[in-house]
């Protein structure tokens, strides 16, 4: 069994050509506008960015999805809005209602938003830190409940799907055009 892991560890393939500056220019434009806009909501909101840093780095995956790899399937809008708010949920029930160690109800947030992402096709990865950060994060990301679904998460994915509509259409090159689908 070990040798078969060993083996399979070996990649075998080469790793893809960098992509082209042109793809390279319009995934920093999308990624500088959405998490820009995203910080500007929140201060506009009031929320402590100094204190929600995590969340930062969880729509910071986002945006490598959407705006670096538009075609992905992790990329597609139902992923995005669907990964993030379906995961939001599920640590704030989780971080409310379970009283277990705090290394076990981020274990079950992760796993459970996998789970669930799964069976409602909505799988986006950042979804899990999302999952996460509503476990381990601050007293103030905590005392916000069910509010912490819809912002900063809710409204975050928004914005930054609005930005990916706009700026993976402008370019002119026919496979960047953003969505492949939205149901």
């Amino acid at each position: 069994m070990l040798k078969t892991i060993i083996s399979r560890t070996r990649g075998g393939e080469q790793s893809p050509p960098r992509k082209p500056f042109s793809k390279i220019a319009w995934s920093w434009l999308g990624a500088f506008i959405g998490i820009y806009l995203v910080s500007i909501i929140s201060q506009i909101t009031e929320v402590d960015l100094l204190k929600s840093m995590f969340l930062v780095g969880s729509f910071g995956a986002s945006a490598v999805l959407i705006y670096g790899a538009p075609q992905a399937e992790f990329s597609q809008p139902r992923n995005l809005l669907g990964g993030h708010i379906i995961s939001a949920i599920i640590g704030v029930t989780i971080q409310k209602y379970l009283a277990l160690d705090i290394t076990l109800l981020g274990a079950l947030a992760v796993s459970l938003s996998i789970v669930a992402m799964h069976f409602t096709r909505t799988l986006h990865p950042p979804g899990g830190a999302t999952a996460l950060i509503a476990v381990i994060g601050s007293a103030e990301v905590h005392s916000t409940g069910y509010y912490f679904v819809l912002t900063p998460i809710a409204i975050g994915a928004v914005i930054l799907l609005l930005i990916a509509l706009v700026v993976n259409n402008l370019s002119s090159n026919p496979l960047r055009h953003y969505p492949k689908y939205w149901l």
